[in-house]
């Protein structure tokens, strides 16, 4: 595992979807408030990190890779935050547009005690424009030609939709480049044509609109195939919760349990797992492998607070376990 882990650091990845900031507010709270039954946080520090694709770029950046984000963010003071920070994290921002049609998505999380508290969301959650659509293909197109893995990051904030989506995975078909992709239920059913598609459980179920039982194999793996077929997909990898992974060609199903965590916070966790079986799938690792590592992956940042990236050392030296 350690050599395919330093292997990462040969490869570029292009990353297409919704990046966000995610802000922080650390204190106190030892009293309710007189104003109505909710508590009083005393705020003793502040923090903005990079969210949603930009924590998928993170992510690899932190395991050696090279990633480089497409994305449409608001052309206001948010949005250069978010490149700044993309920038003082080596993350290619070439990709990155800003409309004065936007604003950039900024989730706030108030964290007291060391519990999460309360998320405040700022946002605009419509599709691009013609116009905003047109620039972002005309960028993922130009990216792709160095890009050894292509990551579909999909938070539902109108960067994607089905038609760039499909032109966007064409081309990297007719390019031989691997599309690994991270949906949410709006454009569930159009990612066709993917190499790696990777809900969880829940996704899966509202996406597909079917509701299975986990615990029935038999029931489980014909909804597995049903979707694979009505989306020609190449691999599917559902992430499990408590039960683990699974991943499949459509014929052999591997399970991987869940590893044994002090959970703190599984905030960030999905990012981890699609960067660590996107970078496994460009080296062309047998599905067994994108499972054990990626769920490994996914566990040890949620051992964390808040959303981190992956430490590569500790990845390293927990994967001599598998």
């Amino acid at each position: 595992m350690k050599t395919i882990i330093e292997n990462f650091k040969n490869l570029n990845v292009l990353v297409v979807g919704d990046v966000m900031i995610d802000a922080y507010l650390f204190g106190k709270a030892d009293r309710i408030s007189p104003e109505a039954p909710v508590p009083v946080v005393a705020v003793s520090g502040k923090e903005n990190r990079l969210g949603g694709a930009a924590n998928v770029a993170m992510n690899l950046a932190s395991l050696g890779a090279k990633p480089i984000i497409c994305s449409v963010v608001g052309d206001d003071d948010d949005g250069r935050e978010l490149i700044r920070l993309l920038k003082k994290n080596k993350i290619g921002t070439e990709g990155i547009m800003l409309s004065k049609k936007r604003v950039t998505t900024v989730k706030t999380r108030v964290i007291a005690n060391h519990h999460h508290m309360i998320r405040i969301d700022n946002e605009i959650i419509e599709n691009l424009t013609e116009v905003e659509t047109s620039g972002l293909l005309k960028k993922t197109y130009s990216l792709l030609k160095n890009a050894d893995v292509l990551i579909f990051e999909d938070y539902d904030k109108g960067v994607l939709e089905e038609k760039n989506i499909q032109s966007i995975i064409s081309k990297a078909n007719e390019m031989n480049v691997p599309v690994a992709v991270d949906p949410k239920k709006r454009n569930f059913l159009a990612y066709k044509n993917a190499t790696l598609f990777k809900p969880n459980l829940k996704e899966l179920r509202e996406g597909f609109q079917r509701n299975f039982d986990i615990t029935n194999k038999a029931e489980f793996e014909k909804n597995v195939k049903d979707l694979m077929k009505k989306m020609n997909l190449k691999n599917l990898f559902v992430t499990l919760s408590e039960h683990g992974v699974m991943i499949t060609d459509g014929k052999k199903f591997e399970y991987i349990p869940a590893h044994i965590r002090k959970i703190s916070d599984v905030s960030g966790a999905g990012d981890t797992v699609i960067s660590v079986a996107a970078l496994c799938l460009a080296l062309k690792q047998p599905n067994k492998i994108i499972a054990q590592l990626s769920n490994l992956a996914g566990g040890l940042v949620c051992e964390e607070v808040g959303v981190v990236p992956i430490n590569k050392e500790k990845l390293i030296r927990e994967s001599k376990t598998i």
